[in-house]
């Protein structure tokens, strides 16, 4: 028996070492924190005790976890929650006694049973969205297309199992010639190729996507940040418009960094928004980077955003491919963040002329 226990902890455990165990289960935990704490009302009130003050927290809390369960859940988990508290029960009706010492086993049981029903509703989501995310990887190229004179790399890294980032990179034809366009935003863009296969430039391509997201959104709840980008490999000339995104970083081989800002609103939000193109050169040995907010709000477990600071040093002290620099950048970010829960997609395209 024992020479079976340690097979049985590297297959209960996948092989991970006790302390990124540990590691883990507090980030874990502090997500969770998190997630439930933002629904309740930490403010002290006028007179209130310091007791009662957390028991009134105390409740919110557990009131959050419940909300959290279906009606019928939340009544399995309020009868195991009593009966685990219970010490025991007598009941006597005439001469027949009924006494039963501890009630915590049916508690147990309880909860037991309820962890069984939501594990069953993960695994079965879980595996609905392994399809999703199948679907959407479809929409997206796995392997950057080979440029001559150039090197691009891409990344995303979804916070949960289907991602809300998009990025592409082909060629179009526009005003005559085949040029590079480069998109990333921060929703999925499954209309770009049909729209971009359409004649002209890269400003009447923003706006029928503008137009596109603005009447697919009839709530004007949603709208989609985006970067797109014409680039002719063999002059180094870049076309641009950024819709409300984050600024993407051109690092010169000087060492200096130019911000892509020009372009107008995100799209979806007014249907006749106008929009202005921007332009720069990348020279030989110049890098561009354009990414998702995902990449700069990532947190470390003291909830510190990894910021645009760290990004522009990674990038002003990594060389190499562009695809060296991207893994400089997402090893730092690894680094940076520890254990904590991804809470937003991390995108990233390094674009550099070689």
């Amino acid at each position: 028996m024992a020479g079976h226990a340690p097979g049985f902890w590297r297959r209960l455990s996948d092989g991970v070492a006790i302390d990124q165990l540990w590691s883990q289960l507090h980030a874990d935990a502090r997500a969770s924190y998190r997630f439930y704490a933002s629904e309740i009302d930490w403010a002290p009130r006028e007179g209130e005790h310091k007791f009662h003050r957390g028991v009134r927290i105390a409740r919110a809390l557990l009131w959050a976890l419940m909300m959290k369960l279906s009606p019928g859940r939340r009544v399995l988990f309020l009868i195991s929650l009593i009966l685990l508290v219970v010490p025991g029960v007598q009941v006597q009706s005439g001469d027949t006694r009924v006494h039963v010492d501890n009630l915590a086993v049916f508690g147990g049981l309880g909860m037991f049973v309820l962890l069984a029903l939501e594990l069953a509703d993960r695994v079965t989501m879980k595996r609905d969205l392994e399809i999703a995310r199948e679907i959407q990887s479809w929409l997206m190229p796995s392997e950057p297309p080979t440029v001559p004179g150039v090197e691009i790399a891409f990344t995303t890294r979804p916070a949960n199992t289907v991602a809300g980032d998009y990025y592409d990179a082909f060629y179009r034809t526009s005003d005559g010639r085949d040029r590079l366009l480069l998109v990333v935003a921060d929703v999925a863009g499954k209309s770009l190729h049909t729209l971009a296969a359409l004649p002209g430039n890269l400003l009447d391509l923003t706006t029928r996507l503008n137009q596109y997201a603005c009447s697919q959104n009839l709530a004007g709840r949603r709208f989609t940040t985006a970067f797109l980008a014409e680039f002719e490999p063999d002059t180094g000339h870049l076309t641009y418009v950024n819709a409300g995104h984050n600024w993407p970083v051109l690092r010169h081989t000087s060492g200096a960094f130019e911000r892509l800002e020009t372009g107008g609103l995100p799209l979806g939000i007014l249907a006749n928004s106008p929009y202005q193109s921007g332009s720069t050169t990348l020279n030989p040995g110049d890098l561009l980077l354009i990414f998702t907010d995902g990449l700069v709000e990532a947190e470390d477990a003291h909830q510190q955003e990894f910021g645009e600071n760290r990004m522009l040093s990674v990038l002003a002290n990594t060389g190499g491919s562009a695809s060296d620099v991207l893994k400089g950048i997402m090893k730092s970010v690894d680094a940076f963040v520890g254990y904590t829960r991804q809470h937003d997609d991390i995108t990233c395209l390094v674009v550099r002329r070689g």
